[in-house]
């Protein structure tokens, strides 16, 4: 009797660790999953990437790791997801203000994110930012 409670114990706690993934976990896994090359950055809606624009540095290859930390086109920092993992967080001290930006999408084959960031030449006018990437 003993050893049939104590099977039955083990089962739960087995079956319980099993379903026990945090929602939004996914989008963890799918985000720390690759290598991410940027596709397109682009600010108003024009490409913003090329020497001397305001999203130079974010282009070429983004990783998120685990632990937190990543790299970010030419900046390094951190990162984390924020509001139920709907928006991704990135500092850098490279960077004048941490980036809030929302997820538009993120699959196997695409990450989106767009934000609104200060404009330095209006600042009554902010930027909107949307950046692409897909897997390296």
């Amino acid at each position: 009797m003993k050893n049939l409670l104590l099977l039955i114990i083990m089962a739960l706690l087995v079956s319980l660790s099993a379903c026990s993934k945090d929602e939004g976990s996914d989008r963890f896994d799918l985000i720390t999953a690759h290598i991410w090359k940027s596709d397109s950055l682009l600010a108003d809606g024009v490409d913003a990437s090329g020497p001397g624009q305001i999203l130079e540095k974010f282009k070429g290859d983004i990783q998120f790791k685990k632990d937190g930390t990543g790299y970010f086109g030419q900046y390094t920092g951190t990162w984390r997801l924020t509001n139920n993992d709907a928006n991704l967080v990135i500092q850098s001290p490279e960077l004048v203000a941490a980036v809030t930006s929302t997820i538009i999408e993120l699959t196997e084959t695409s990450l989106k994110v767009k934000f609104s960031y200060p404009n330095l030449v209006n600042p009554s006018d902010p930027l909107d930012i949307r950046m692409t990437f897909k897997p390296k």
